[in-house]
């Protein structure tokens, strides 16, 4: 079981963890990017789409990555957003 200072320190995001985050964060760009490439060279219609709605969803996990990044960037260590929009 955790002990209240494992939680202490599961809290603080170190260094090595916020730059896989930010690597994690690039893939998905990428692999984003990429399926919309994909999506736009397709000839096929159903993998048009396809490859479409998969480079939406890649971009939407990277903005929720992004914001996590953010949060633990400004000292939310839960990466849980504020509810301030």
């Amino acid at each position: 079981m955790f002990t209240s200072e494992h939680s202490s320190q599961s809290d603080m995001c170190s260094s090595s963890e916020m730059e896989d985050l930010k690597a994690k964060l690039e893939k998905l760009r990428i692999d984003a990017e990429d399926c919309n490439l994909i999506s736009n060279l397709a000839t096929d219609y159903a993998k048009r789409e396809l490859f479409a709605r998969l480079s939406r969803q890649l971009l939407d996990v990277a903005a929720a990555v992004e914001a996590v990044i953010a949060a633990r960037a400004s000292g939310n260590a839960t990466g849980e957003p504020s509810g301030d929009t």
